[in-house]
């Protein structure tokens, strides 16, 4: 995930951006991160959560395809960076990924899990209403 961001930066700071490698950028990450939820749920069918991790895994490596889906669309018809969500100071939507390690670390896993079930299908259709606003 560190990575990730610094790759974007570098390519910022010498002038190698490229569309195609904002696609990919894109389409990496939310692969990940859907593994990552997907991977905590296979981790978890064998606790108390049984195989309800599984749809909570489905549900949030779902909504993180659904919002990739809808960016990729938006950027399609808008140009590049015409979707992405706003910025917090320095930081971006996706830096939000890197509190699963701390997540993992602290023993929040499941909770981290649940939280991400109901939060990526929110921050999904959340995207809908957004892009539903434009004019």
């Amino acid at each position: 995930m560190l990575l990730d961001r610094a790759d974007g930066d570098f390519a910022r700071m010498t002038g190698r951006t490229s569309a195609g490698g904002h696609v990919f950028d894109l389409v990496t990450d939310s692969l990940c991160n859907s593994l990552i939820f997907v991977g905590l749920a296979i981790g978890f069918v064998g606790g108390t959560l049984g195989w309800w991790a599984i749809v909570l895994g489905a549900l949030a490596g779902g909504g993180v395809a659904a919002v990739l889906f809808l960016v990729l669309r938006v950027e399609a018809a808008e140009g590049q960076g015409a979707a992405g969500p706003p910025s917090v100071g320095v930081f971006d939507a996706d830096d939000a990924m890197l509190a699963i390690p701390v997540a993992v670390w602290l023993g929040l896993s499941q909770e981290l899990l649940v939280a991400a079930a109901v939060g990526a299908p929110l921050f999904a259709l959340y995207f809908v209403w957004r892009l539903s606003q434009r004019p």
